[in-house]
């Protein structure tokens, strides 16, 4: 679905979020926290709930799956501790890219504009996670949240990935599939594509100003 023209010049750059984008996380994620949760005496949630739970960090995450009584800081940060514990150990269970991402990828690796990821999971995670699911794709940077970079929709990560390639954000193209990634891209002046394949519905994504919907990786190409 091609919504506007928000795109004057050549593609120069894409910028893609990882989880619900690039990888289906949704299962390894749930499993993660709700190992935390029954760990700690409380009930788990449907991996499905998960779509709303996750998407601007680890430790929102938490206080929103913890039961409302235990959403103080001693217990979030006491919980936030066993889930990163956790997820270090787990973070390659689960989970795996989604169906034409790695066509996807290999295509557009033949083009001259380069490949980043911008993600709100950790920095050394999003490393990780990249570097073992996407061993054959070159991306010239792969970002996550640390003290320097915020969470999106905080512009800074896309906006020091556009420094980094010494292009116009104009010309950058940011696909990701919720309505952080939608308003991170208006608010640097990028292309906004929203994938329909990833957590978040179409209307979430309209919302937050996606220029262009798509339904599966391959439509990134035309």
């Amino acid at each position: 679905m091609n919504l506007t023209t928000s795109i004057s010049t050549p593609v120069q750059g894409y910028i893609f979020d990882l989880d619900g984008t690039l990888l289906d996380t949704l299962e390894s994620l749930a499993n993660c926290y709700n190992r935390v949760l029954i760990q700690l005496g409380h009930p788990p949630h449907p991996a499905a709930a998960y779509r709303y739970f996750i998407g601007d960090g680890a430790r929102r995450c938490i206080q929103r799956c913890l039961p409302a009584h235990a959403r103080t800081d001693r217990q979030i940060d006491a919980a936030l501790r066993l889930q990163q514990a956790d997820y270090q150990a787990s973070w390659q269970l689960d989970a795996q890219p989604y169906p034409g991402i790695i066509d996807m990828l290999e295509h557009l690796s033949q083009r001259s504009a380069p490949l980043t990821v911008l993600s709100n999971k950790d920095h050394e995670f999003t490393l990780a996670c990249v570097e073992h699911f996407f061993p054959l794709i070159r991306f010239q940077q792969v970002v996550g949240f640390s003290d320097s970079v915020p969470h999106k929709p905080n512009p800074t990560g896309a906006q020091t990935i556009a420094q980094a390639l010494k292009v116009p954000a104009a010309s950058i193209v940011f696909v990701g599939d919720t309505a952080m990634d939608m308003q991170t891209a208006v608010t640097c002046g990028m292309a906004a594509v929203g994938a329909l394949w990833g957590f978040r519905d179409a209307d979430e994504l309209l919302q937050a100003g996606a220029h262009h919907l798509i339904s599966h990786p391959n439509n990134l190409l035309d």
